[in-house]
């Protein structure tokens, strides 16, 4: 019987509304979904195909816990976005029956040290460390779409400290979400416990230590974090 030579590394796992947990595979990102962050970001908003990055399942941060600030970084971004949670695999998954796949639905923030994407940027180099650093993903609870529906309309709101930063509406995605789910089948094999972060609204800027984070989004629920101060 073959043993393992280190202790395992603990399951990463988000809570589901009703109770349960989603064990979490893979965590893929959309780029610039809405084209008015398209244009913030200095892009073009025209239709062209999705593009994907990714985050580590384990940069994922639940239950409302506090998020510290990250190293090598002064200018740490929010970026608000609605979270798809994978329930069956596929690959070339047609768009339409791309919500047989989903199991539901959850808010989340992609943190981003955007001094540090800016230069990756100029410098033509990867985006791995300014995007998947440790605790870069905040995510509320799950809930599944047998209870939801599928939403493709609603108020997305990030809030700090009670003032408004973020807000649209998930119907002014470039890419809907049974687009996305098809345009990433089509790139890798998607399975059970795939979380995809679809894209931000406009109006992503910088957060502090200290800074509390509340986002909401229709229908689906909310994420909560303190960026912790130490």
């Amino acid at each position: 019987m073959n043993a393992f030579v280190i202790d395992k590394p603990p399951r990463i796992v988000v809570p589901v509304v009703g109770g349960g947990l989603f064990p979490v595979r893979r965590v893929y990102c959309v780029g610039r979904n809405y084209a008015a962050h398209a244009r913030e970001m200095g892009g073009d908003p025209d239709r062209e195909p999705p593009f994907f990055f990714t985050k580590p399942a384990d940069a994922l941060v639940t239950g409302g816990t506090d998020t510290p600030y990250p190293t090598a970084t002064s200018n740490l971004h929010h970026e608000m976005e609605l979270v798809v949670a994978i329930g069956r695999g596929g690959t070339d998954i047609p768009a339409g029956e791309a919500l047989d796949h989903i199991f539901g639905y959850a808010a989340g923030l992609d943190l981003t040290r955007r001094d540090m994407q800016d230069e990756a940027k100029a410098q033509r180099r990867p985006w791995d460390m300014s995007k998947g650093f440790d605790a870069s993903a905040p995510i509320g609870d799950i809930a599944p779409a047998s209870s939801i529906g599928h939403p493709a309309s609603g108020l997305i709101r990030l809030t700090v400290n009670g003032a408004n930063r973020q807000s649209g509406n998930l119907a002014d995605q470039i890419w809907p979400v049974p687009d996305i789910v098809a345009a990433l089948s089509r790139l890798v094999a998607v399975a059970p416990g795939d979380l995809i972060f679809t894209g931000t609204p406009d109006g992503v800027g910088p957060i502090e230590r200290g800074d509390r984070l509340e986002g909401f989004i229709e229908g689906v629920g909310e994420v909560v974090t303190n960026i912790r101060r130490a």
